[in-house]
């Protein structure tokens, strides 16, 4: 389907704009009415020269009501009606006198006086600018609406983005924390080489993580890659008792997902799965697409939720998912779970999509824990295709 070359405009967009275009198409559909009636009634065409100026008379009345109007719109509702009526009323008296006087011009035979024909245009007249005083009120006050939920919207958008930007930042220092322990631990045993590389490797990752803003939505593709910078150094610490294992469908691997969501639930795997027991555990992070839902389950082999736990119980502010018992193989790993993790990606997900997402913690069937996810699938859309016109030609050495 061939795209507009421009995005549409909104009418309002531009008020002034907008009002002029008002003026003249109004006008001139009263201008076309009464002539309309004029010759309807078998009135000389030489009436339509009166009708011509009584139209240019209320356009140039209404114009001096839209200045009186625009300073009377926002004061106090007494004041504004108040004045309104009065400034209205001599309005269309200004108006009716004008019209009447120009008929009796025309009309030099007539026996009507001068003022039957006041009080015979007085009504057209008060309809005329009645209705564009009604309208001029609706519109304003109508676009007065439309700017204050436009700022509304656009306040609760930022109140959103600074409480995803505040959950999401939340959610790096555990991750930190426990990574300069265990570097000032490998420096403290004098084993330089495994600390500066941990140490490279975690300026990779907060490098790459510093680069997508709190908010931003990545690919599955691209929240894999970081997540596997966060293993790299993981695997560091626990060798051979981590084992990870990706099953991400190609159908979802352009699909867009929060920033470093993962992360924080491949950390309390690592916490609760691998740690606890002495010959590991492994840890399977599969995204597939079912229909027009992304699907993410992150699972493990470890010990599973204890006994009596609910998952619900887990979102707590101070619940702790088991007791981390140091098998770090001596690397002085040993820190506290408060359940913010989980309570924040909870809360993520919820301002991102509101009901229309899905997470879930259980216990596996044969032991470990299973976490699921599931979103809208939404890929990025891929930008436009220029015109073949203006595609540069190949140069002709290159394409030969």
């Amino acid at each position: 389907m061939a795209m507009l070359p421009l995005p549409p405009t909104p009418f309002f967009g531009n008020k002034n704009r907008a009002f002029w275009r008002l003026q003249f198409l109004g006008w001139g559909g009263a201008l076309l009415l009464r002539a309309m009636s004029s010759l309807a009634n078998a009135v000389p065409w030489s009436f339509l020269i009166i009708v011509i100026i009584a139209t240019i008379t209320g356009f140039s009345i209404s114009l001096i009501l839209s200045v009186i109007y625009r300073a009377l719109i926002n004061r106090r509702a007494i004041v504004t009606w108040g004045v309104t009526a009065v400034v209205l009323a001599i309005a269309v008296g200004l108006y009716a006198f004008i019209d009447s006087w120009v008929v009796s011009l025309y009309r030099t035979s007539a026996d009507s006086s001068f003022a039957q024909l006041f009080l015979g245009v007085f009504y057209l007249d008060l309809t005329l600018l009645g209705a564009w005083s009604a309208l001029y009120y609706a519109i304003n006050f109508y676009i007065q609406v439309e700017e204050q939920n436009h700022q509304l919207l656009q306040l609760e958008n930022q109140a959103t983005s600074a409480q995803l930007a505040m959950l999401r930042y939340q959610l790096n220092p555990h991750f930190l924390f426990n990574t300069l322990n265990s570097i000032s631990t490998l420096v403290l045993l004098k084993q330089t080489e495994p600390a500066n590389a941990m140490l490279s490797r975690l300026s990779s990752f907060l490098r790459y993580t510093l680069i997508n803003e709190p908010t931003a939505r990545v690919t599955v593709a691209q929240e894999v890659e970081t997540l596997k910078l966060y293993l790299g150094i993981e695997l560091m610490r626990f060798e051979e008792r981590l084992r990870t294992q990706f099953q991400i469908d190609d159908a979802a691997r352009d699909a867009l997902m929060p920033s470093l969501l993962l992360q924080p639930l491949v950390e309390n795997a690592i916490k609760y799965a691998v740690s606890p027991m002495e010959e590991g555990a492994e840890i399977t992070i599969n995204a597939h697409q079912i229909g027009s839902v992304l699907r993410i389950v992150i699972s493990d082999t470890g010990p599973g939720l204890p006994p009596g736990i609910d998952p619900a119980e887990l979102f707590g502010a101070n619940h702790d998912m088991g007791h981390d018992r140091g098998h770090d193989r001596g690397r002085g790993h040993g820190t506290q779970s408060t359940g913010v993790g989980l309570a924040n990606i909870r809360d993520r997900l919820v301002q991102a999509y509101g009901d229309n997402q899905r997470f879930d913690i259980v216990s596996g069937a044969d032991g470990g824990v299973i976490v699921t996810i599931e979103l809208p699938f939404e890929v990025r859309e891929a930008a436009p295709r220029p015109p073949r016109s203006v595609q540069p030609a190949l140069n002709p050495a290159v394409a030969g």
